[in-house]
């Protein structure tokens, strides 16, 4: 069985995305201009939808004005915010969730991996070693619009767009100096956020022949603690289900004073219990008891600790050029450069620590309670400390991520075909650092720390030790060189026949580089000692590369005036994957070479745009994708990469000799590595067909509707085996269970391989719909907007067991429900706008945003999290299953601007107006560390003001 790594989903690399040749974006890069288009016209979008600039497949395009008008305060909060975007990562789950300084698009909760972001229609360098991009890297005051095509568009972008496309288009042929600013504050403590930008534009490309535009933005975001917000500051959460009163209790069994985890040498269960409970009778403060018949300590209440909102900064320029050569040719150069730095924090560094029976601390600490406990010394095997180093402070990291990004080149006509030849150079480095909390174990082990104390008085002893140095830093770099022209073939009676054709090769590189403290002993530094306590050690270097061309040709056909058809072919071609570090299975680094497969593919897309009537129109597509392994997926060795997100029951039983490292009900290790291998036995490309039928109606001159109903299904995915279904099914994936040596803890652990196989397939379907009405009243004009997703399904397929031990295939869904993989996908995600520009200088908007309810988490008994409110008020002694339903979430938004003149507006809003809080949820994994509700789901930051203020000269 072979094992294998996260999949951060490859990049392609192939196209750069701007390649809408023939089909009215050739000439402007604007990506999500439909192929139906044949004049030379760039999107510019409109408050009602036009029939006449629609195409044969679906585009939403955000103009400046939707930008201003939608309170956005970065490019992650305008794009995310969509109706169509689902499944994406969040600022808050950068809190211990995996973010890791990123937040990306996810159109239809396929994947950020699926979904192609685009800037000015070029491909950018991802922050993996997959294709997902860091809408972090992108600043909001340089974009004049974003176009975003809900269709897999795999022949024209690249065929891993299997989800669609965002195309961020900036700002261009400017000629005025621009400042504009916003400043954001909630009504409640903490959160708030600043961002001012600069702009200046010299030269007419049209008049003067040429144009320069230079722009600088700064953001800030300030943290949001989680002892600011009721609703998250506390694990200890009472809430109502079926007329009962039950307690949420999410805590942690590392705790200060540290717990005493014991295991037995007659194969008893092992037993939890905290001395300081024994010896005083009470818990300490920001802990409470547990008490079951195998756990008799004081866990902690670590939700007070964390941040529901990570600090953040960044800082960006944006310089472009546009000079005529000719009348008929023009070169253009653009430059963006950023950096985004954010800080999550969450609780203070939990860490298991062997402790030896032969330790003083044992006999200080342990002995004397055994016999309470109604435990035979000579019976105890092993003794592990269960601590939490609450003086050293919250686990703090850094992720600063540095996006450089070049695109040059040429484009004109010659004789009646449009050409564009272009180079870019992209790339991204993420650092992230240790600034708090964790701590060097070498250096704690100097330390005179007494772990069974009471936290308060110790966070100068353990200054020296806490860590403010490289966790690790990763490199992405892409190299596009792409050309490409279109241009009519000849006249047919219906209109011209148009051709658009192109091909370009792609370079991707990739690094991954811990520090030696994060690596921990190994064989390439067989003298180093230290590791991180409040991480695990084990993350090996990883440098690879690959190289890819594509080519592609596009022909449409107008059948009738009324009719046209389109159809694309696509090849790909993707060399095998070049590793400059290869390791064998102990770690030891063996050379470099080739691993993985060569990967090939020809993918194709027809479409169709009809107008039966001058008032409707229908559309339609079908197409097909691939999609190939990430570099990290191939070539990332075996190595830990963190622990369960929720708490599970020991997966194996005495006798088995692996029960000895159990720990009762807890967060288990996790490891993962790469399928390095070739041929039959090495990852094969995803494959995705999909299609999308349309309709738009206007059936009087203010009201136009339209409905689409997409359908996208993947086979031959690469999955990573979730951690519930592994642990609900110990027998069947007993292989997956070992025992391997912690440096860091000084003992054995167990540990559960989650690894990679080409065994998935999903299916996701659903209906976009997007409605415009405006009319004259009495008070002014007034618009309405109302757009959003009704979800159909939202599944993945992977191998199972039945009861009998049989493989079998189990759809898991997560439409409407908490899934396997800790997701939730909404049925319905819904904004309604409603605007009224008053005859002065008045617009006022009114938006209400809609996300429906689902099934929350499902808790057994053995997950330790919910107990019983007793008539008395007391809790249980054990604990509940729960099964329970998340409420929907809706807020409401104002927003009043003024225009003064031409030169100066000024703007403030409300969101959140009636200060809804987010939703009670019981959940115990997925996305960030916060308590009582789900971050990716609802805002932390309740009822907030904004002011905005704009001036051109």
């Amino acid at each position: 069985m072979m094992k294998e790594t996260i999949l951060s989903h490859s990049v392609r690399g192939i196209f750069s995305g701007s390649l809408a040749v023939g089909l009215g974006l050739f000439a402007t890069a604007a990506v999500a201009q439909d192929s139906a288009t044949i004049q030379r016209v760039e999107v510019t979008g409109s408050a009602i939808k036009r029939i006449s600039k629609e195409g044969s497949v679906p585009v939403q395009v955000i103009t400046s004005a939707d930008i201003a008008k939608s309170g956005a305060k970065s490019v992650e909060d305008l794009v995310q915010a969509l109706p169509a975007m689902q499944g994406f990562i969040t600022s808050s789950e950068s809190v211990n969730g995996g973010g890791g300084g990123v937040q990306n698009a996810s159109i239809h909760g396929i994947g950020s991996g699926y979904t192609l972001v685009l800037l000015n229609g070029r491909r950018m360098a991802p922050y993996s070693a997959g294709s997902a991009v860091n809408l972090a890297s992108i600043p909001l005051a340089a974009v004049e619009r974003v176009e975003v095509l809900t269709d897999g568009a795999s022949a024209l972008y690249g065929a891993d767009a299997i989800a669609g496309v965002v195309n961020f288009v900036l700002k261009k042929n400017q000629q005025d100096f621009n400042i504009e600013g916003t400043y954001s504050s909630p009504e409640k403590s903490g959160g708030r956020s600043n961002n001012v930008g600069f702009s200046k534009g010299f030269g007419d490309l049209e008049t003067d022949g040429y144009n320069v535009l230079a722009s600088y933005s700064h953001d800030g975001q300030d943290e949001l603690n989680a002892s600011q917000r009721d609703f998250a500051k506390s694990g200890l959460v009472r809430f109502s289900e079926n007329g009962k009163q039950y307690s949420l209790y999410q805590l942690a069994v590392n705790t200060s004073p540290a717990s005493v985890t014991l295991n037995f040498k007659d194969g008893k269960s092992p037993l939890t219990f905290s001395p300081n409970y024994l010896k005083d009778g009470k818990c300490a403060p920001n802990t409470a008891y547990i008490g079951t018949a195998t756990d008799k300590s004081c866990w902690f209440d670590y939700s007070g600790t964390v941040q529901l909102i990570p600090k953040s900064k960044r800082d960006s320029v944006f310089l472009s050029g546009r000079a005529k050569i000719n009348s008929d040719t023009t070169a253009f150069a653009e430059v963006v450069a950023s950096r985004f730095a954010q800080t999550g924090r969450f609780a203070p560094p939990a860490q298991a620590l062997a402790l030896p029976l032969s330790d003083p601390k044992y006999a200080a600490n342990v002995m004397p309670y055994l016999a309470q406990l109604g435990v035979t010394p000579a019976n105890v095997s092993k003794a592990t400390m269960n601590l939490r180093l609450v003086d050293a402070g919250g686990r703090a990291e850094e992720y600063i991520s540095d996006a450089r990004h070049f695109a040059g080149g040429i484009e004109g006509n010659f004789k009646s075909f449009d050409y564009t030849a272009s180079y870019v150079h992209s790339e991204n480095t993420r650092t992230a650092n240790y600034v708090g909390g964790f701590l060097s174990r070498d250096r704690y082990k100097k330390l005179t720390f007494d772990p069974f104390g009471a936290a308060g008085s110790s966070a100068a002893l353990l200054a020296p030790a806490v860590l403010n140095e490289l966790d690790t830093e990763t490199k992405t770099q892409l190299d596009i060189l792409s050309v490409r022209a279109s241009g009519e073939l000849y006249k047919l009676p219906a209109g011209p026949l148009q051709i658009g054709v192109g091909a370009d090769t792609t370079r991707q590189k990739y690094a991954s580089l811990p520090s030696s403290i994060t690596q921990g002993p190994n064989p390439q530094q067989p003298s180093w000692t230290d590791t991180v306590l409040g991480s695990a050690p084990g993350a090996l270097p990883v440098e690879g590369s690959r190289k890819s061309w594509g080519a592609f040709a596009e022909l449409l056909v107008p059948v009738l005036k009324n009719l046209d058809l389109s159809a694309a072919l696509r090849h790909d071609s993707y060399d095998a994957i070049k590793s400059d570090r290869i390791y064998d299975l102990d770690s030891k680094l063996i050379g470099s070479g080739t691993q993985g497969n060569d990967a090939s593919k020809s993918t194709y897309k027809l479409s169709l745009r009809y107008n039966p009537l001058d008032t409707v129109l229908l559309r339609g597509s079908y197409g097909t994708g691939f999609k190939v392994a990430d570099l990290d997926s191939v070539i990332s060795p075996i190595s830990d990469f963190g622990v369960t997100s929720g708490k599970y029951a020991c997966p194996v039983k005495a006798p088995d000799p692996r029960a000895a490292d159990c720990a009762g009900t807890t967060q288990y290790a996790l490891v993962s590595g790469g399928n390095n291998l070739s041929g039959a036995n090495g990852l094969k490309p995803e494959e995705s067909k999909q299609y999308t039928v349309g309709i738009r109606v206007e059936p009087i001159n203010s009201l136009s509707l339209g409905f689409d109903l997409w359908n996208v299904k993947m086979t031959n995915q690469i999955s990573q085996l979730p951690e519930g279904l592994v642990f609900s099914n110990p027998g069947a994936f007993n292989s997956l269970f070992s025992t391997v040596y912690d440096a860091g803890i000084g003992s054995n652990k167990l540990v559960t391989l989650l690894p990679y196989f080409n065994l998935g397939s999903s299916h996701y379907k659903g209906i976009d719909w997007d409605h415009s009405y405006r009319t004259k009243t009495g008070f002014g004009n007034l618009s309405l907007n109302w757009t959003g997703t009704y979800m159909l399904k939202s599944e993945q397929t992977l191998p199972d067991t039945d009861d009998s031990g049989k493989q079998v295939n189990s759809t898991e869904s997560s439409l409407g429900r908490f899934d396997k993989f800790n997701n939730v996908t909404a049925r319905v995600v819904s904004r309604l706008a409603v605007s009224l520009k008053t005859p002065g200088m008045y617009t006022h908007t009114l938006t209400m945003n809609y996300r429906s309810g689902y099934h929350d988490q499902e808790l057994s008994a053995d997950d330790s999290v919910v107990k019983e409110v007793l008539p008395d008020g007391t809790l249980s002694t054990g604990f509940v299953g729960m099964k329970r339903d998340v409420s929907s979430y809706t807020t409401i938004d104002w927003q009043t601007r003024v225009d003064l003149n031409k030169m100066y507006a000024f703007t403030g809003g409300i969101k959140n107006l009636f200060d809804r809080t987010p939703p009670f949820s019981d959940r115990t994994a997925g996305g960030g560390n916060q308590v009582g509700y789900d971050g990716r789901y609802a805002s932390a930051l309740g009822r907030t003001f904004y002011l905005s203020a704009s001036a051109k000269f």
